[in-house]
């Protein structure tokens, strides 16, 4: 488990506008659709990645089949995966080639490849593994406290 400290972790879903979701469903039920919708809710750009529902609208936004099928002009600053660790090291080549304002390979729950996070960290990416973003939003932000959650965070929200 990497150790992360919530500063790094709040500044880096502070660096963040636009969030490229790899391996994105637009099933309600899955982890991947949650997680975008979350994220959409809180004020970042949502941009689905899925090859099998390319073309498809989802989160009011275009399914792209890969990243390099995103238009040039959306500035992605992040990708969050949803694969297996086994594919991420093609999928952050991808990211580093096909999208120059990137700043941030996250990789999900369950999701770690050392390869792949030190070909991000040697391009001066941020790279952030075995994680959810919801999660750590929530958990420092104060929104999991309402849940019966002890969160670690002390606040004056409720």
């Amino acid at each position: 488990m990497h150790d992360y400290s919530d500063a790094f972790l709040a500044q880096t879903l502070k660096m963040v506008r636009t969030v490229a979701v790899v391996g994105f469903s637009p099933n309600p039920v899955r982890p991947s659709y949650f997680v975008a919708r979350y994220l959409g809710l809180k004020g970042y750009r949502v941009i689905p990645v899925n090859p099998g529902h390319a073309g498809e609208v989802a989160l009011g936004e275009t399914v792209r089949a890969s990243l390099s099928d995103i238009p040039k002009d959306i500035p992605v600053d992040m990708v969050d995966i949803f694969r297996r660790s086994d594919a991420v090291l093609p999928i952050v080549e991808e990211a580093i080639a096909a999208l120059p304002r990137l700043k941030v390979v996250w990789m999900q729950i369950g999701v770690e490849n050392a390869e792949a996070a030190a070909l991000a960290d040697a391009r001066g990416l941020r790279v952030v593994q075995n994680r959810c973003p919801k999660i750590e939003y929530q958990r420092l932000y104060g929104e999991l406290r309402m849940g019966g959650f002890s969160t670690g965070v002390i606040s004056s929200k409720l």
